[in-house]
């Protein structure tokens, strides 16, 4: 498998006020969506239709999550959302993602995300199609 293209790739996000609470805070929640978006992103730079493998009954799934919030964004901020292909398996991918304040570059949410392709009529796991199997970097 080879690296295609340089990593981490960036999505930039602005923080509307369907983002936030009240207090114009962003929801916890809303960080998953910037992620989800990055990744998807992340897939089409690298020339992998998404809705090629819908009609191939090919669907991912986030498998396994774990976050860490740092620092909140606030109503109306610029964010830098990342997402960053470290390794896979034969039906796995695992990103590493990072959600930043570009104004400052702080540091306000990171995560490992771990996502596996599954049978879209079944949700069984089924083995990464060669497009995906090619852009997991070599250890």
């Amino acid at each position: 498998m080879i690296d295609t293209a340089p990593s981490p790739f960036t999505l930039p996000v602005r923080v509307y006020i369907e983002d936030t609470d009240a207090g114009g805070i962003v929801f916890h929640a809303k960080y998953l969506h910037y992620m989800e978006r990055a990744r998807t992103e992340w897939v089409r730079s690298r020339g992998v239709g998404l809705r090629a493998g819908l009609s191939e009954n090919i669907s991912y799934v986030v498998q396994r999550l774990s976050i860490h919030y740092a620092v909140p964004a606030k109503l109306d901020d610029q964010l830098r959302v990342t997402a960053d292909l470290v390794r896979g398996g034969r039906v796995w991918m695992e990103f590493n993602q990072r959600v930043e304040r570009e104004a400052d570059g702080a540091l306000l949410a990171d995560a490992v995300v771990k996502v596996a392709c599954v049978a879209l009529d079944t949700g069984r796991p089924r083995v990464l199609p060669e497009a995906m199997k090619a852009l997991i970097p070599i250890a």
